[in-house]
């Protein structure tokens, strides 16, 4: 079970990431977690990536790629993966593409998390993040359950920087959304209803067969 997974800063994507997760016993491949542990490392690309990151620049499409041939090579990844954060344009998704025909392996589904830009706003305005382990929670909660630091709202969960980020999150998607549109891939997920009837909802998509299957 091979799948992508899409949505906007405070879709709850994180969330489902993790039921995917420990419904299918395949890894959640979040692609800025995978840059930390390759630059943690010390890894060749790792080595690569850091100063450009460092830089407040966006590494290239070459050197992601790299990274996520590596990761899905893993044992672990042999029954499956969830990929998310990537591709964020559609020559990332054509090289992603090309990876996957290299590999002869094929994406199963696309998932998109739909919320309001209204409603992603009040959610990420109130967000409160450990600083320690980075771990994200609701507004209310007083301290990080891993490890007890008191959370605090980072600058750039803030209203006047979250709409930005939304807005430009949302028109690079689309037309990568639109590129597998074409494969019969993508799913849209009300991302507006309990946790639960949302992954109801995410597990019926994945469960369903496909219009037209991407070759593998």
């Amino acid at each position: 079970m091979n799948l992508l997974l899409y949505g906007a800063p405070g879709s709850g994507k994180g969330t489902q990431a993790n039921m995917l997760r420990g419904h299918f016993g395949i890894p959640h491949i979040a692609t800025g977690d995978m840059l930390r542990a390759e630059i943690q490392a010390e890894t060749p690309l790792g080595r690569e990536a850091q100063p450009i990151l460092a830089a407040g620049q966006y590494v290239s499409d070459e050197i992601m790629i790299a990274m996520i041939r590596n990761r899905v090579r893993q044992p672990d990844c042999g029954r499956g993966f969830i990929i998310d954060g990537f591709p964020r344009t559609i020559p990332q998704a054509v090289a992603l593409d090309t990876l996957m025909a290299e590999l002869s392996r094929h994406f199963d589904r696309v998932l998109y998390l739909q919320v309001p830009v209204d409603e992603l706003l009040r959610r990420l305005s109130g967000r409160l993040v450990c600083p320690l382990c980075q771990r994200t929670y609701p507004p209310g909660t007083a301290a990080c359950e891993a490890d007890g630091k008191t959370l605090v709202q980072r600058e750039d969960d803030k209203v006047e920087a979250v709409r930005p980020r939304i807005e430009i999150y949302l028109s690079k998607t689309i037309p990568v959304l639109d590129h597998y549109r074409g494969e019969g891939l993508v799913s849209e997920i009300d991302g507006m209803g309990t946790i639960d009837d949302i992954s109801r909802q995410v597990l019926a998509a994945v469960t369903a067969p496909t219009g037209k299957r991407q070759s593998a």
